[in-house]
């Protein structure tokens, strides 16, 4: 026997195991309107007239809104802020694919999502400039922005878990960039739900980038979508600047995930501004790309299709923008007029029922300033901006 503990190194012999790679695996991006204008329609989804046009108005709103917002930040009315150009065929169509009981998990950039799920546009605006308040997300079934990457993922799942107990019908919706997919959250998230049979969906808008980092340089997968079925569960792949296929591919993967599937959609598409308002692309990216991506323009792709249908001359544009502006315009004037922070909320928000060291501190605190109101000029109340 030989007692060397180092085993004997590999003979250089032919060995017959077979492996598995992603050269196995042929993931098809799905599609319906293609970027010259044509359309397969046999794929065109069940709507009426009126909501093939809606969706374009989204569109359309999403575009202006994020214009402005930006411009908003510029002009030192705003915080930092996510734009979603060039994604909104992702956005919009995933959002009209959901139902008002799913649960929505926002990742920053889908302004159209939550407005169309019911959050006012003057709390989007107030959430840009920090306040918390807006993180409640009145009137939405969503849950709070997810600006740490991928941290979101296990809670989509968990929630899920809940409404499949509660036999709930609904899915838990989240939405996530390409980056968040290297994320370690994201891999225990949809591992956990395919385990679980959580009614959930994982809407990855692979936008080509992390930040600064190009999808092939984070990942040696050829897709997204692939990763599904490491964990069990099914997934999509759908070109993300198709408004119509997009619609499609979510509707299917929520039918999949109330049946007990979750499924990972990957929605192929572009980030054509930066990153954030504090990012600058030219530093990592040359024009000529985004140029390139640029041809496959969301809104103009959908507008050609609707051409074709007779459908678009029952759309006045220019209105449709002067009416969004105008209701921009009211959601900056209302989110200029809330209401400064009183000085008791940092001590009635820390606890459900104010202890009685709290009621003792406020109290004396109170005093202070009543019998030092020159005091105020040192306290920073809610900023605007």
């Amino acid at each position: 026997m030989n007692e060397d503990p180092r085993p004997a190194p590999a003979r250089p012999i032919s060995a017959d195991a077979e492996t598995v790679s992603q050269d196995d695996v042929d993931v098809d991006t799905y599609r319906i309107l293609e970027p010259d204008g044509s359309y397969d329609a046999e794929r065109l989804p069940d709507l009426d007239d009126e909501t093939f046009r809606e969706l374009y108005r989204w569109m359309v709103l999403q575009r202006v809104f994020d214009n402005r917002a930006t411009k908003l930040q510029r002009r030192g009315k705003l915080g930092t802020y996510a734009s979603g150009r060039g994604q909104e065929a992702s956005i919009i169509g995933s959002a009209f694919a959901l139902s008002d009981q799913d649960r929505i998990f926002p990742y920053g950039r889908e302004a159209g999502t939550l407005l169309i799920h019911g959050l006012s546009m003057r709390d989007l605006l107030l959430y840009w400039r920090g306040l918390e308040d807006a993180s409640r997300m009145d009137g939405a079934n969503s849950f709070g922005v997810a600006i740490s990457i991928g941290s979101h993922v296990p809670v989509v799942t968990g929630t899920a878990w809940g409404m499949k107990l509660d036999d709930a019908d609904s899915v838990a919706f989240a939405n996530l960039g390409d980056g968040a997919t290297s994320t370690g959250a994201f891999h225990e998230g949809i591992n956990f739900a395919g385990v679980l049979d959580a009614p959930a969906v994982f809407f990855t808008q692979n936008n080509q980038y992390a930040i600064s980092l190009p999808f092939e340089e984070q990942t040696a997968a050829d897709t997204v979508a692939q990763k599904a079925l490491g964990y069990g569960i099914d997934g999509i792949r759908v070109d993300g600047n198709d408004v119509l296929a997009v619609y499609n591919a979510v509707l299917t993967a929520r039918e999949n995930a109330m049946d007990g599937t979750p499924t990972l959609v990957e929605a192929v598409t572009y980030r054509r501004a930066a990153h954030t308002t504090s990012d600058d692309p030219s530093r990592y990216r040359e024009r000529s790309e985004v140029e390139e991506w640029e041809k496959q323009d969301p809104l103009e792709r959908y507008r050609e299709f609707l051409q074709s249908e007779g459908l678009f001359e029952a759309i006045d544009e220019e209105a449709v923008r002067e009416e969004i502006d105008e209701m921009f315009d009211d959601a900056v004037a209302a989110a200029d007029e809330f209401a400064e922070r009183d000085v008791r909320e940092i001590f009635e928000h820390l606890h459900e029922e104010m202890p009685p060291e709290l009621r003792r501190q406020l109290s004396e605190y109170e005093e202070l300033l009543d019998e030092r109101p020159d005091m105020y000029e040192h306290i920073e109340q809610r900023p605007k901006g």
